[in-house]
């Protein structure tokens, strides 16, 4: 769970350029609490309550009905696509810092490389994935927490300071700012996915999401805190630079250990996207919605294994495209997602009262009310301040899903007709 919603704190460093060292500290501290905590608030209840291979889809789906249930799985898979392909490309990038050579035809085939990997640990299944994240991350905590220690010991400047860049429009700096806290801290709901696979969600669900939640916003703050208080230097603050900041702070061992953390952080990620994301067309399968060759298990392993294959070949061939280019049209795809997710709460509350739920959201009304409407108010804040590029095709990637739903309902229907 920890692997798929954080892996650590690498990707966020352009946060302290772009919005200011106040600033993106304080979204570190403060959004958790309006998306990731109420997010992981309704994936608890309705694990506990529906503890399906699917999740999510499957929680829309008894609330709203088939048509949005459908849209939560396919937005949710096709922005699998985009995300797994993402952390393949940030794989190859950080290895540039050892082989610059590495570009064109050569960048793509190590992401594919990667990808093959990644894709058959997956075929293994659950218990192979889970092994390998854990021992992926437990090095990745090793030079984090070096950094964290050495910072502090260095620390010579307010890190906070200043609270946006200066001669720069407040506004814009809080839209860039808030989008990039966002990506870091969603996802909490796709690992509902596959609480088919794991043994009693119910309980295991919620005591892991009450340790998830913390650990990632102190894998998030305290790097880039001791960071900025050791070395002040927040302008030069982007994409990668957390290997250059332990190199700065700790000398050349703690540079490359960094650099090497933030690739096996990275390969994490990946490994846990296509892990929660693959059994998504399997369900979809399963419900007449895709082809019925998704449905096939390995025979060995019982894992979905064509689906797998499928949706590593997508991610292999979107590797060919930039980081930035394929995480803001993510950010379209993953808000919508989450929107439905959340809404399902209320829908399931109102649909279903009686059904057994062995956590439930705190707060009565008042809590149900602050799990929906603070997800859905960060994500039309982020939506709104994204990228020109995932204005345009965000909302073609979310367009789709409507049009596929309806083929395969007209598809549906004329085989019923012929079977007459």
């Amino acid at each position: 769970m920890f692997s798929y919603t954080t892996g650590g704190p690498f990707g966020l460093e352009g946060m302290v350029s772009l919005s200011g060292p106040g600033m993106g500290l304080i979204f570190l501290l403060v959004i958790p609490f309006l998306l990731s905590i109420p997010v992981s608030f309704v994936a608890a209840e309705l694990t506990t309550a529906m503890p399906v291979e699917g999740g999510f889809y499957r929680w829309t789906r008894a609330a709203f009905g088939d048509f949005w249930g459908f849209l939560a799985g396919w937005w949710n898979w096709t922005a699998s696509f985009i995300l797994g392909s993402s952390y393949a490309v940030m794989f190859t990038d950080y290895l540039t810092f050892y082989f610059p050579g590495i570009s064109g035809w050569k960048h793509w085939l190590v992401s594919f490389a990667l990808i093959v990997v990644i894709t058959w640990l997956n075929v293994r299944g659950i218990q192979m994935v889970g092994k390998a994240a854990t021992v992926l991350e437990l090095f990745m905590f090793i030079p984090v927490i070096a950094m964290v220690v050495i910072g502090f010991a260095k620390w010579h400047h307010n890190p906070f300071v200043p609270l946006v860049p200066p001669h720069q429009p407040f506004f814009k700096a809080f839209g860039v700012g808030l989008a990039l806290a966002i990506w870091g801290y969603a996802g909490y709901e796709q690992v509902s996915s596959v609480a088919g696979e794991v043994e009693n969600p119910q309980r295991t669900y919620p005591r892991a999401l009450a340790v998830v939640i913390p650990l990632s916003i102190v894998t998030y703050f305290l790097p880039v805190l001791a960071g900025l208080a050791a070395l002040g230097n927040w302008q030069q603050w982007n994409d990668g630079y957390f290997s250059t900041a332990a190199l700065l702070i700790g000398g050349p061992w703690l540079g490359h250990l960094m650099a090497i953390a933030a690739m096996v952080s990275t390969v994490a990620l990946l490994n846990s996207t296509m892990l929660t994301a693959t059994p998504m067309p399997f369900t979809l399968a399963e419900d007449g919605y895709l082809p019925p060759f998704l449905t096939c298990r390995h025979p060995r392993y019982g894992t979905p294994w064509i689906a797998i294959l499928i949706s590593a070949a997508i991610y292999a061939s979107l590797a060919l495209h930039s980081l930035g280019d394929l995480i803001s049209i993510y950010g379209w795809l993953r808000g919508a997602t989450t929107m439905l997710t959340v809404l399902s709460a209320w829908g399931l509350r109102r649909k279903l009262p009686d059904l057994p739920r062995a956590f439930r959201i705190p707060g009565g009304n008042l809590g149900l009310i602050y799990v929906i409407v603070l997800p859905l108010a960060m994500t039309c804040v982020a939506l709104a301040n994204s990228p020109k590029i995932a204005k345009l095709w965000g909302p073609c990637a979310l367009a789709a899903g409507p049009m596929v739903y309806f083929v395969v309902k007209w598809f549906a229907k004329r085989a019923a007709q012929q079977a007459r």
